[in-house]
């Protein structure tokens, strides 16, 4: 089986190389960006100025290598890719929650932006609580970790 996907955009952002980036959304608070939709699908954006928070799916385009085990940047240790949101993925797709500021015409103005400059978008949909925030038992070997992605930096593993 073959799957193709065809960006629908350009994301922009501050982020020129991924040395120095947060490695979390949440992390990148009031760091702005521009989403740049091809105008084919801008018809796709009426009625999204009513939501304050985006999901953003894009394509790691600096990313082409992986491992299914990896060292990701809030520990030392090796864990399974899947337990991990590390880019270099099998598909290279990544998934952010950014908050919408304001559409003109193609371009979304966004903030907390904590994507590569030049990164792909593959589709948006908008952040709705009551579908997307869930009460959970377990967070597996992040438990130690929180609060640490907030002034943690990506480096140069994962070139």
């Amino acid at each position: 089986m073959t799957i193709n996907y065809k960006p629908i955009g350009v994301i922009n952002s501050p982020h020129k190389t991924k040395e120095g980036m947060p490695i979390q959304a949440k992390a990148a608070k009031g760091l702005k960006g521009t989403i740049i939709i091809e105008k084919i699908f801008m018809e796709g954006l009426k009625d999204l100025e009513a939501f304050s928070h985006l999901y953003v799916i894009y394509h790691f385009h600096k990313s082409n290598l992986y491992k299914l085990t990896t060292t990701p940047f809030l520990d030392n240790k090796t864990h399974g890719v899947f337990a991990t949101r590390v880019p270099q993925r099998p598909n290279q797709i990544g998934i952010s929650v950014v908050k919408l500021i304001s559409i003109k015409d193609n371009i979304l103005e966004i903030e907390n932006n904590d994507i590569l400059d030049g990164t792909p978008l593959l589709d948006i949909k908008p952040y709705i609580p009551d579908f997307d925030i869930h009460k959970v038992e377990k967070i597996g070997w992040y438990k130690n970790k929180i609060g640490k992605f907030k002034t943690l930096k990506s480096d140069t593993r994962f070139n």
